[in-house]
């Protein structure tokens, strides 16, 4: 039997199950990373925010990116630190709330800046002020997810700045990648100095974002220390600040899902499972992209012409959305219903993203400790659906 399914005795599915050897795997890389590059890498909450691993976070990193009011205060409160905030658009009933909870404010703008500088100043003297740049630059294919696609709402280009940059501007902050590598970072970073370069030795901190994906078996590491250090040698004074979010969570624990129903239309045979792609899975539809699923091929879409074999499965989920399915997988053997179809990989992001369309519960979130015990951080109930209305 599996080793997850042994733990789930008792446990309703569906669940997610974050596994805490695999998380220390990744941290104790990162923190590698962080020491050998000498760049401080922060957890970003868009992509993974279970507060209640933090104490686990924390014994690697000492900091966060927010990038909204409740995400800032959730990583003053309960991460135990002041976090780097972002926002495309601060408005003026919070603003001084993020300021105060901040460590470092960066602005998506100019008029932003005008509009808030002196007032996060003044709640919070010490913060470190930036403004966010549009290289015009990036590899990320899926216009979705490009933050420098034609017509973006993300940054300042570098014909928009003066050449002293405005007053208390200490960083610049720049985001354009998407579970990238490191050689996509090392082209980037030509984009970034030819457009930039004139006014990065004015600055005191340089972050480079998200989608760096350095806990990939891939990765290639190395590469990436010695952009960092070459960096740090071409501008000192500079200090450097990465944040990704799917780097941390990466491959450290699966979606546990059960079949409740299996029906068939025109040859094709569809397994319904306790969970739903649109409310829980909502990347494999906007990316999208087919999760691994454990013990079982992935036929990709093109599996229809394989639909008539007696082990070949598409998944659909369990809301009334009419594409809340994806295609088609090879088990086994034929699916019963109460088997198990375990998700590989789905702790970063999908826990964020959930939704309760159709009234449709959260799947339970359970932290797999390195002894072997299996306990679960939050089960959702009625009162968490119907408090989404009060």
């Amino acid at each position: 039997m599996d080793y997850i399914i042994e733990k789930l005795s008792g446990v309703p599915t569906p669940i997610y199950i974050l596994e805490e050897s695999l998380l220390r795997r990744n941290l104790r890389l990162i923190a590698e990373v962080s020491q050998r590059a000498d760049v401080e890498i922060i957890l970003a909450f868009k992509a993974f925010a279970a507060w209640k691993t933090f104490p686990v976070f924390r014994e690697y990193i000492r900091s966060t990116t927010a990038s909204s009011l409740y995400e800032a205060r959730l990583a003053f409160e309960e991460f135990g630190s002041k976090p780097h905030t972002y926002s495309p658009a601060y408005v003026d009933d919070e603003i001084e709330d993020i300021a105060r909870m901040s460590s470092h404010i960066t602005f998506n703008s100019l008029t932003q800046y005008a509009r808030y500088y002196d007032k996060v100043k003044e709640v919070n003297p010490a913060l470190s002020v930036g403004i966010r740049i549009n290289p015009e630059y990036s590899e990320v294919e899926t216009l979705l997810y490009n933050p420098c696609a034609p017509g973006t709402r993300f940054g300042v280009t570098a014909d928009k700045l003066p050449d002293a940059l405005p007053r208390g501007i200490e960083g610049f902050h720049c985001h354009c990648h998407c579970e990238s590598g490191a050689e996509v970072l090392q082209r980037t970073l030509r984009h970034i100095e030819a457009k930039f370069g004139k006014w990065l030795p004015q600055l005191k901190w340089l972050n480079l974002g998200g989608g760096h994906l350095m806990t990939r078996k891939d990765y290639n590491v190395d590469l990436l220390v010695a952009l960092m250090r070459e960096l740090h040698a071409r501008y000192p004074q500079l200090q450097l600040i990465l944040e990704p979010g799917s780097a941390f969570a990466w491959q450290t624990g699966p979606l546990v899902s059960q079949v409740v129903d299996v029906v068939e239309d025109h040859g094709i045979k569809t397994a319904i499972l306790n969970v739903s792609f649109t409310c829980h899975m909502p990347d494999c539809l906007e990316m999208p992209y087919h999760p691994a699923v454990r013990g079982a091929a992935c036929l990709g879409d093109e599996g229809q012409c394989c639909a008539g074999e007696a082990t070949v499965y598409r998944l659909g989920g369990n809301s009334c959305l009419s594409g809340d399915y994806m295609g088609y997988w090879r088990f086994a053997a034929p699916l019963q219903v109460g088997d198990y179809v375990i998700f590989e990989d789905m702790l970063h992001y999908t826990t964020v993203k959930t939704t309760m369309f159709n009234g449709i519960s959260h799947p339970s979130l359970a932290f797999l400790r390195e002894n072997g015990v299996l306990e679960v951080l939050k089960r959702y109930q009625y009162e968490d659906y119907r408090n989404r209305m009060d």
